[in-house]
């Protein structure tokens, strides 16, 4: 039992950093915003904010503005709504 924790561990700490399905393939850019720091991916009117860093039991709430303010430097437009919790947001965008 221990040999197979073992060997699947590396695989399950890999993928505890991979962005979601929609937003595989995508280049991530690494945005810091009040001491957050997050990878964030776009594709097309949406992008993907990931927190890479620990932060002990951070809300939602002030999380999600720091998600959309770096979704919003990474992708130059104006985001409309973040959705999602306190490792992964989802964001919409509003480029013109």
């Amino acid at each position: 039992m221990r040999f197979f924790l073992f060997i699947t561990m590396p695989i399950w700490l890999t993928a505890c950093n991979a962005p979601s399905r929609d937003f595989r393939g995508v280049a991530a850019q690494q945005v810091t915003v009040d001491g957050s720091v997050f990878d964030v991916r776009i594709r097309g009117e949406r992008a993907e904010a990931m927190r890479v860093n620990v932060q002990y039991a951070p809300r939602f709430g002030p999380i999600r503005g720091r998600a959309g303010r770096a979704m919003a430097l990474a992708s130059g437009c104006d985001v409309k709504e973040v959705l999602g919790d306190q490792a992964l947001a989802i964001g919409v965008l509003d480029c013109d």
